[in-house]
């Protein structure tokens, strides 16, 4: 297993904030936990360190550990490990932090009801990933599967586009960014580089069926006092539904709601 020694500031770019200094066995037990997340079954401790390149009892000491915290759980007659309750609480914690959840859902519900699309609020994790923190109530006709805490990568669709127009990152970085994303229907580089400057320009992005076979997702980002997107709000909706005109209203009305959204978070924090 490999540390990551590159420093990054609160934005995910390397080598532009203060220096983090390698600890070694948080690092493993983040890793540990990791592993336990995307496993499909419980994991004894030869399949952890085989996996995780550990040593057999430095990884059985750091899962004692976290056992003992109640983030990972064991089976004693199996001697199996798994993610525990405690991760539980931490992530509900994690999904409420900043208030940003409470302040994005009456915007989302009342989007969702006037558009008839599933609409979401994101928080932006460097260009590694977004996290899905907040969920319109509104109830769909159409089936479109999105969970509290649903991870995606963060150059990915229209968010992507956001994220690329409003995160400070360098033509280098977003050009590595893209070529390890995995689209049903794949932009070029120069396609993707000229909707990202359209972003910028409008204030919202669009992905016309790029990241989904016939979905439109539109989104707008959520700005901090610099002008880099923190979180970012996105509407998804069947093609059909959305021409041209619904698809520049519903922009607009994002735009509108993730600048309310970011003036509040402003207020509540002087």
């Amino acid at each position: 297993m490999n540390d990551r020694n590159q420093s990054r500031d609160e934005t995910g770019k390397a080598g532009r904030g203060p220096r983090v200094r390698p600890v070694p066995a948080v690092s493993r037990a983040i890793a540990i936990l990791r592993l336990l997340g995307e496993s499909d079954e419980p994991l004894g401790v030869k399949a952890v360190a085989d996996q995780l390149e550990m040593v057999p009892s430095t990884a059985l000491h750091i899962l004692r550990v976290l056992v003992d915290e109640e983030l990972v759980k064991v089976d004693r007659a199996t001697k199996r490990y798994a993610i525990g309750a405690g991760m539980l609480a931490l992530a509900r914690s994690a999904l409420k932090s900043g208030g940003f959840s409470q302040l994005a859902q009456p915007h989302l519900d009342e989007l969702a009801s006037r558009y008839g699309v599933r609409t979401m609020g994101v928080e932006a994790s460097g260009l590694r990933h977004m996290v899905v923190k907040a969920l319109s109530r509104y109830e769909l006709s159409i089936s479109l599967h999105v969970e509290l805490g649903s991870r995606f990568p963060a150059l990915i669709s229209a968010t992507g586009r956001c994220v690329a127009a409003f995160g400070g990152y360098s033509a280098a970085e977003l050009e590595a960014g893209f070529a390890a994303l995995h689209w049903q229907n794949a932009p070029s580089l120069d396609s993707w580089m000229k909707d990202v400057e359209a972003t910028r320009k409008r204030g919202y992005g669009v992905d016309h069926g790029n990241y989904i076979v016939g979905v439109t997702v539109v989104a707008a980002p959520v700005l901090n006092s610099i002008g880099h997107m923190t979180y970012g709000l996105a509407a998804v909706g069947i093609a059909t539904q959305l021409n041209a005109d619904r698809i520049a209203a519903l922009g607009h009305d994002l735009r509108e709601a993730a600048a309310d959204i970011a003036a509040s978070i402003v207020e509540r924090s002087t």
